[in-house]
């Protein structure tokens, strides 16, 4: 048989979460376009506990230089694949909204 000759069907795919695959809580993304992908980079800045009095707090607060941002995880997808994955954050994003008072949550 030739692969002209091949029959090309779908396949579905068997989804797979291991149970223990670390979660992490993104608070900002980078995006970086190059010719041939998107690399999506997720963050997490984890802010300080700050505790006293107005005065002191206000003290802390001038002390602070920056929040550190750690990259929990960094993403790789293909253009085609990208607009795809917009989509479907797109289409989640609009059910999601009822929830929220009927109000786009971003």
């Amino acid at each position: 048989m030739t692969e002209s000759q091949v029959t090309w069907r779908r396949i579905p795919l068997a989804w797979n979460v291991p149970p223990d695959l670390q979660s992490y809580y993104a608070t900002n993304l980078h995006v970086l376009r190059t010719e041939h992908e998107f690399i999506i980079s997720f963050f997490e800045a984890k802010m300080p506990v700050l505790v006293g009095r107005p005065d002191e707090l206000e003290a802390k607060l001038d002390q602070i230089g920056s929040i550190q941002a750690d990259c929990v995880a960094r993403i790789i997808v293909a253009p085609d694949r990208m607009r795809e994955f917009v989509e479907t954050l797109q289409h989640s994003l609009e059910k999601h909204a009822p929830n929220n008072g009927g109000e786009n949550p971003c």
